[in-house]
């Protein structure tokens, strides 16, 4: 398993039903060419995989062995050759394991918001669960419900389906950290414990809890999930299901043969039955959905990020509601601060600009009075003395002195004045009433330092 699974996995694989012994069987089982090990998220397995393997092993082809638990499990398992072919409720999330894997879309299922069926709580609105995984919604009262805590529930694995996907739509990135302090090691065992808790909430998708008694779909914005209003787009939450292959594994050719089974008539056919629409069908879905999802991130007031999906974990562990322990890209706090940042960064590159120029004409003395310069190749003028052309570089050369202008120019209502001998920068600010530091601002000067006969500005203009 890769490092960016293994921290909050192996506890939960410690408990799992799939052994390392039987992990061996199956690879040996499929090197022998009788048939693929599947391997994935729960949600794949129940609604795709279990109703097209049949149809696909009537058709003449091998045995598919399903290995349902979870999506990061199936990819880590299709990339080192343990699974021929994975299940996911995502896309490829830029991840290194997930550059070289080719995931294909077979269907779309709905992302339900779950809860128990005692609760009497029947809608929420985009909003609202955005908030609520936020955390800033923390009791049901605040949505309608009985004055209890929302206990929220979410898979702790980095990369589940339907969490990255859920989140990817509410918050415009599937790693964003949420205040679920109640963590499960797939969407199974998350059905269970709400199953138990009327005060639970969890995302699952229509497909997986289809029939369960003990759970009831909340509707979002009053629609509720269901195949047909999926179909037409009026659901807004939803995901397509992937199956996802290694184009360099052993059984690569025989991998791809299965999914390109599950897009023909027979295997779309099975689909039906198991409240998912074949991709096929839902064309419309992928002409909408760029625009569905800004509809929705500003419905919540979220914005897209592109900060790439390895860079933070998808649960935020031991969070609570109290610490409010989400850091969404939606946060006052986060954004104040993204506003600050800018503001001190266009002040930094600003200073920086001034002390280069300020570098650039450390080698210039004198003053430039009443002009506009916006090249020094062919200046004339009065203000400059220049040390070395070949220091100061080519812009310099042409700079001649104009004595009349400079004459004139100290003329002109008392703005310059000519440094007699023995004068100093502190005594001709007495002389004119002016502050030492704006006389030196005003003629660019590093120091106290002037000489006899240089021209200084006693204006800023």
């Amino acid at each position: 398993m890769s490092a960016r699974h293994s921290a909050l996995l192996s506890a939960a694989l410690l408990g799992a039903c799939l052994s390392t012994a039987a992990f061996a069987g199956s690879r040996a089982h499929a090197a022998h060419g009788s048939g693929l090990i599947w391997r994935g998220d729960d949600v794949t397995a129940r609604s795709v995989v279990s109703e097209v393997a049949p149809v696909w092993e009537r058709a003449g082809h091998g045995h598919v062995e399903l290995q349902p638990f979870n999506t990061a499990s199936g990819i880590d398992a299709v990339v080192s050759g343990q699974a021929d072919v994975a299940g996911s409720a995502r896309a490829a999330d830029g991840s290194a394991e997930d550059a070289n894997l080719i995931f294909t879309p077979v269907a779309w299922d709905a992302l339900v918001m779950i809860t128990n069926a005692s609760n009497p709580v029947r809608s929420l609105t985009l909003k609202q669960v955005h908030d609520i995984y936020y955390g800033r919604i923390h009791n049901w009262s605040e949505v309608g419900g009985r004055n209890a805590p929302i206990d929220v529930y979410a898979v702790a694995s980095p990369g589940d389906g339907v969490e990255f996907s859920l989140r990817q739509l509410l918050f415009g990135r599937g790693n964003q950290p949420v205040a679920a302090p109640r963590l499960y090691v797939n969407t199974r065992k998350l059905e269970d414990g709400v199953a138990l808790n009327p005060n639970g909430l969890g995302a699952s998708t229509l497909s997986d809890i289809r029939g369960n008694p003990k759970l009831k779909a909340l509707a979002i914005n009053g629609v509720m999930p269901s195949v047909a209003n999926l179909a037409d787009g009026s659901y807004v939450l939803y995901s397509p299901l992937y199956l996802v292959t290694n184009p360099h594994g052993s059984k690569a050719a025989e991998a791809q043969a299965f999914v390109d089974f599950v897009r023909t008539a027979p295997a779309r056919a099975a689909l039906r039955q198991h409240a998912v629409l074949p991709f096929q069908d839902g064309s419309a879905l992928a002409s909408m959905d760029r625009s569905r999802r800004s509809r929705i991130l500003a419905e919540v007031g979220a914005r897209a990020s592109h900060i790439a999906p390895a860079a933070m974990p998808i649960a935020a562990p031991g969070a609570t509601y109290a610490d409010r322990a989400a850091a969404a890209p939606t946060s006052p706090d986060t954004l104040a601060a993204r506003r600050a940042l800018e503001r001190r960064q266009a002040k930094d590159q600003a200073a920086a600009a001034l002390a280069n120029e300020k570098s650039r004409l450390s080698g210039v003395s004198g003053s430039v009075a009443g002009m506009s310069v916006s090249s020094l190749a062919h200046a004339s003028g009065a203000a400059t003395t220049v040390n070395d052309p070949k220091t100061n570089g080519a812009d310099f050369t042409r700079v001649t002195v104009d004595a009349d202008t400079a004459a004139r120019h100290a003329d002109r209502g008392g703005n310059t004045y000519r440094v007699a001998k023995g004068d100093t920068l502190a005594s001709i600010a007495r002389k004119h009433a002016l502050d030492v530091t704006r006389l030196r601002n005003w003629n660019h000067l590093t120091g106290n330092h002037i000489k006899p006969g240089q021209w200084l500005r006693l204006s800023r203009d």
